[in-house]
Order: C-alpha cells, then structure tokens, then sequence
C-alpha cells in the first residue's frame, strides 16, 4: 500500500497509535515507588552522591582541616563561599594563614561540588541535610568554622 494515500495514511496513524498504547500500558503496570515523606524520615535512605547542605567537619577538640588557602572560594562560580583569613607567626617564626570566617549563603547555592572538589585537605563536604526551606533569608547565609 502507498503511503500517500488516504488508506496509507490512516495505516500509519494506527500504528502510531498501537505504539503509544504499547508504551502507556508498560508503563500503567510496572510497579510505582512512592515515598511517603514526612512519615519515613527515620528511615529515608538517600544515595551516597546526594548533595544536600556544606557542612566543615570538626574533630572532638573543634578544629577543622581548613588552611584558609581560598581555592574553594575561587572554586565557587556565584560567589557562595566567603573566606576572611589572617596571617599570624607561628612559634617557629614561620608565617601562616589562619582561618577567622567561613562563610557560606545556602539561598544562591547551586550544589554543583565545585567547592568540594577544589579543596585539597577535604576541610567542606555535602552532608545529606535537605529540609533548608526558612521564612528569613539571612538564616540561610552560614558560618561554618563555629
């Protein structure tokens, strides 16, 4: 049959059809995984590669590995990250930076681990923390070395 004809074309607008049909069924009959959300917070198990809030671990005495050397913020490609730094003299005579302020804005935060890829001494990582929905922005502007 050619398909420039009137009975051609109604042939291939049925196929075209039987393969919706075909897809729309698969899909109506796999199994859907719905997660009930506010009921299983205890039990919500995120991938390992989620990105949630940049938190700066701290050791049991409240140090960080932070250098204060400003790669992450250089790193940040809309200006999120915002490091205060000073150069003090250590004991030995050398000089050496030291971390004063961490600052990070939640609110203009892309996540794209830019920052966390940047930093040699792996002193910022992304926990998995997703509720960050506030009133006030300022809440939403950190200050990670506490």
């Amino acid at each position: 049959m050619n398909n420039n004809t009137y009975l051609g074309t109604i042939a291939r607008a049925i196929v075209s059809l039987g393969t919706g049909l075909k897809t729309t069924l698969r899909e109506f009959f796999t199994p859907k995984v719905t997660e009930q959300y506010p009921e299983n917070r205890k039990t919500l198990v995120l991938s390992d590669r989620f990105r949630g809030r940049l938190v700066m671990p701290h050791d049991d005495e409240g140090r960080n590995k932070c250098v204060a050397c400003g790669l992450c913020q250089m790193a940040c490609p809309n200006g999120t990250i915002h490091i205060e730094s000073e150069t003090v003299t250590t004991d030995d005579g050398k000089k050496k930076k030291q971390l004063v302020s961490y600052e990070y804005n939640l609110g203009s935060c892309i996540f794209c681990q830019l920052c966390t890829n940047s930093c040699p001494h792996d002193a910022i990582t992304f926990d998995q923390e997703f509720e960050n929905a506030v009133f006030d922005r300022a809440k939403l502007i950190m200050k990670l070395n506490k």
